[in-house]
């Protein structure tokens, strides 16, 4: 369920700056080599940061704060469903990565996901937006409201055939990376 928790009078840039506060994040790890993956304070592994992660996830932080979904295996799995229902536009990184996430979070919350993924089909996200100082002097309230953030909706019928489609690629892509990643080492040795 999306919490609210930054005052809309806040800048994204001060929503966001608590969003890192609140979650140990640092200043984001935009300029880490690495990513460490995490079950609760455990290190389990590590994925690369290239720029074209990095370009998707300054965005993302700032939907974690416009949506309300939390950083937990299954707050990540909402934000996933949301940004996939919404559009990840050009950015083919958070298109796989979200889809492998509402891939797990189907596991873990399928009615929270299913929610998050309709709410996402009523609203819209900052894919489509050029990261800059602009946009994180902006209001944070005014973003809601231009993005429709606040809206949850009864799911329709549509929805429901929306969601299993993506669900058939959510699972192609959680399938299908992990093939590719192997043939990709078996190539190289």
């Amino acid at each position: 369920m999306p919490f609210a928790e930054y005052a809309p009078e806040l800048t994204l840039r001060d929503a966001r700056a608590r969003y890192f506060e609140t979650n140990a994040l640092g200043e984001g790890g935009y300029d880490d080599k690495w990513v460490v993956l995490r079950a609760g304070s455990v290190p389990f592994g590590a994925i690369p940061n290239p720029p074209q992660r990095v370009r998707s996830v300054r965005l993302h932080d700032i939907h974690h704060v416009v949506a309300g979904y939390d950083t937990t295996w299954l707050g990540e799995a909402e934000i996933g469903a949301w940004e996939v229902a919404s559009g990840c536009d050009r950015f083919l990184v958070a298109w796989v990565l979200n889809l492998l996430a509402m891939a797990y979070g189907i596991l873990l919350g399928p009615r929270r996901v299913f929610a998050a993924f309709v709410r996402g089909r009523r609203s819209r996200n900052l894919y489509r937006t050029s990261f800059d100082d602009t946009l994180l002097d902006r209001g944070l309230g005014d973003v809601i409201g231009e993005l429709g953030t606040g809206v949850q909706a009864t799911p329709t019928a549509a929805d429901r055939a929306a969601f299993v489609g993506w669900l058939a690629l959510t699972w192609g892509t959680a399938l299908g990376v992990p093939v590719a990643a192997l043939l990709v080492v078996v190539s190289m040795w």
